[in-house]
């Protein structure tokens, strides 16, 4: 059996862990930019699909846009 290589050395990982421990906000939003990927571009879909679904649920509701 071949015996796999790591990937990078301990002490290179052990000083990045103490790094990214050291953090106060979560590791998903270090960046200056990253709210706008992990907060606002979900909550932008959750809202386009509940309003979206409202709407069908009206028009059902209604009869609205049916084909004759």
């Amino acid at each position: 059996m071949a015996v796999e290589e790591p990937f990078g050395s301990r002490e290179r990982i052990r000083k990045l862990q103490k790094y990214f421990q050291s953090i106060e906000k979560p590791v998903y939003l270090k960046g200056r930019y990253d709210i706008i990927t992990s907060v606002a571009i979900p909550l932008a879909l959750a809202t386009t699909t509940i309003a979206l679904t409202a709407r069908g649920i009206y028009n059902m509701a209604h009869g609205i846009g049916k084909k004759e």
